[in-house]
């Protein structure tokens, strides 16, 4: 991308306003609703709010916005093939980007992750969470010595490899040794930016592209063996790592239900924390297989023990027989809904797992539940489970409302980026 500079006594002389003519961005006009929601802090404009374009551009590249009162707004990547048509990046008349720029966002990102990922939590966290660090898209995992990435927009797409080598090259400057990236592209969401899926190293100097997919980390002091070829997302769930820390001490002594288990790490902290006995539950085989694997590792195998099953039937055949040895359920299903069409068929599936869990543990028994949503809200997931309580007959006392981990922060001006709610409850 070219840009022109102006001799320096007159951009001395020029406003901000001015300065903003001196780049060769495209520029493009949106409604008044764009306007206030971009003033607002959302980065996002949608097709529909694009009333105007000047000049012609290839999708991916930036592009300006402007109010239809001539009004800068910001900078963002542009892609005609998706829904969100412009992308903002930047709301400075005066930034160019550059490698430069991209340096100063990745340094910006690490250095948060330094300070509320301190310790050993910096070598297994989130280094890049889209929207909420200015990388619009972009999902980079940090596993140990491989960075695992996914990158669901055109733009960022275009410039991935700059972002890639500074997280590598800022990182080695902190002493932290990289030794490959990772990138797994075969999210379907990727088919919205008209972009192609697949997987495998990414082409870097100096990064090996011989590693075997599996990589050992470790978590609240437990091990875990992360494939980051064929798990799921990235390979592995990061932003529930303080949650699964809050429930070790209700489950010392008690005989717990991971329900979801999937690679079983909150059946872990449970077994670690001292736990009597966890049943862990999943339908994939698959999954529970990783999870008897890391049962071994940390040498928990006689605290733990799995079954295959459909936790919607196991809950009801429980329920069912009117009694279960548990006293400590915890459910961490997946997300039920994915857009806000479905909401209501989402709500009816989390009303009937905490509704049957919360029939079948005793009076002083535990529940801890969860919603990874962004459309099922705070608001309907708390009603939600005000509902199941009503119908179950019980009080719910809570004891902790949490969230995602700070290495996936939450932007206020940016609803999204807000999914994940926990909760541990008393129930009396």
């Amino acid at each position: 991308m070219l840009f022109s500079v102006a001799p320096a006594s007159e951009i001395e002389n020029n406003t901000s306003e001015k300065r903003i003519h001196m780049r060769e961005l495209v520029r493009t006009v949106v409604t008044p609703k764009a306007e206030k929601s971009l003033r607002a802090g959302h980065p996002w404009v949608f097709a529909e709010e694009i009333t105007s374009v000047s000049g012609a551009y290839s999708n991916g590249d930036i592009v300006d916005v402007y109010s239809q009162k001539e009004k800068y707004l910001g900078s963002g990547f542009i892609n005609d093939n998706s829904k969100i048509r412009v992308r903002v990046i930047s709301t400075n008349a005066n930034d160019r980007f550059d490698a430069a720029f991209w340096a100063r966002r990745v340094r910006y990102a690490l250095n948060y992750r330094k300070s509320v990922m301190p310790g050993d939590d910096f070598k297994c966290c989130r280094l890049i969470f889209g929207e909420a660090d200015g990388f619009p898209g972009l999902t980079v995992d940090r596993f140990g010595n491989v960075l695992v990435a996914q990158t669901l927009s055109l733009g960022m797409e275009l410039i991935k490899n700059t972002v890639f080598a500074e997280l590598v090259s800022q990182l080695r400057e902190m002493g932290e040794q990289i030794d490959a990236v990772y990138e797994r592209n075969d999210a379907s969401l990727r088919r919205k930016e008209r972009l192609e899926q697949g997987k495998g190293f990414a082409a870097l100097d100096g990064m090996r592209s011989d590693l075997d997919g599996s990589v050992l980390i470790s978590e609240n002091s437990i091990k875990y063996k992360v494939d980051y070829f064929n798990g799921q997302k990235t390979g592995f769930f990061l932003d529930q790592k303080y949650n699964r820390a809050a429930i070790r001490q209700i489950a010392r002594g008690r005989t717990v239900l991971d329900c979801f288990t999937h690679t079983g790490a909150f059946a872990l902290n449970a077994a670690a924390a001292g736990a009597e006995h966890v049943t862990a539950v999943d339908v994939s085989e698959d999954a529970l297989t990783s999870a008897r694997e890391n049962a071994r590792l940390n040498g928990l195998e006689d605290r733990l023990s799995f079954v295959c099953r459909d936790v919607f039937e196991l809950l009801t055949e429980l329920s069912g027989a009117g009694k279960a040895d548990y006293d400590f359920i915890i459910l961490d299903p997946p997300a039920f809904t994915k857009s806000s069409s479905t909401v209501k068929n989402a709500v009816r599936g989390y009303k009937e797992i905490n509704l049957k869990a919360m029939k079948l543990l005793p009076r002083g028994g535990y529940l801890a539940t969860c919603s990874c949503s962004h459309f099922m809200t705070d608001e309907l997931f708390r009603q939600m489970l005000h509902d199941a309580a009503t119908d179950a007959g019980v009080s719910l006392r809570q004891i902790e409302a949490r969230q995602q981990a700070p290495d996936h922060p939450i932007l206020w001006n940016v609803p999204e980026t807000n999914y994940l709610k926990f909760y541990i409850f008393q129930v009396v």
